[in-house]
């Protein structure tokens, strides 16, 4: 009997191990198809279309924002527009004055910011060689394409000018071959043609 209830404990533990196993295997599953299920197609698309109106909405009030500096910096920089209507001479010769003291001054501001880039830049670009030399490398300058076959030709054409066919060919003297027109001379006490009439 004692072997009897031994093996009944054996196996009542190794029963209750596989039951806990299968759990374990059951929960895991369940987990898994719950993080599976989560983002369905429909919330997929909700979701989206949260972010493009999130994306948009910051959009907007980004561009806002941007305006809206934009128009304080123009009101800081113009003034306020003044009143000329009822304004008489002397105070238009003073308005003038104060706009051309404004742009006398705006224009040094704007030659002296010009300087100092043109400065900044030279100073660059001094850096960055003296950075290229240190390292060894050198900007290779682009090269000019040069067709292969010019030289080919040139050397061709300064050959068939030095081979002259009519320095080779030999003399000949012989009166058959001369032109008729040639061999009679025009005498001098006869006229040309043209001075006849």
């Amino acid at each position: 009997m004692a072997d009897d209830e031994a093996k009944k404990a054996k196996q009542a533990e190794i029963d209750r191990k596989r039951a806990e196993v299968r759990k374990r295997m059951e929960e895991a599953s369940k987990a898994k198809k719950a993080k599976k299920g989560f983002m369905t197609p429909d919330r997929k698309k909700k979701l989206r279309l949260l972010l493009r109106k999130k994306a948009a909405e910051e959009l907007k009030k980004e561009q806002e924002r941007k305006a809206a500096e934009r128009r304080r910096i123009i009101e800081e920089r113009c003034g306020t527009p003044k009143d000329l209507d009822d304004a008489n001479e002397a105070v238009l010769k003073k308005l003038i004055n104060d706009y051309h003291q404004r742009i006398v001054k705006l224009e040094k501001l704007k030659i002296d910011l010009e300087f100092d880039t043109d400065r900044r830049e030279y100073e660059i670009s001094d850096l960055n060689s003296q950075v290229n030399d240190l390292r060894g490398k050198f900007v290779k300058p682009t090269l000019k394409k040069v067709s292969k076959y010019e030289n080919k030709f040139a050397k061709l054409q300064k050959k068939a000018a030095e081979f002259n066919f009519r320095n080779q060919l030999k003399v000949v003297k012989k009166k058959e071959f001369t032109l008729e027109e040639e061999d009679k001379e025009p005498k001098k006490s006869e006229k040309a043609e043209w001075q006849k009439k």
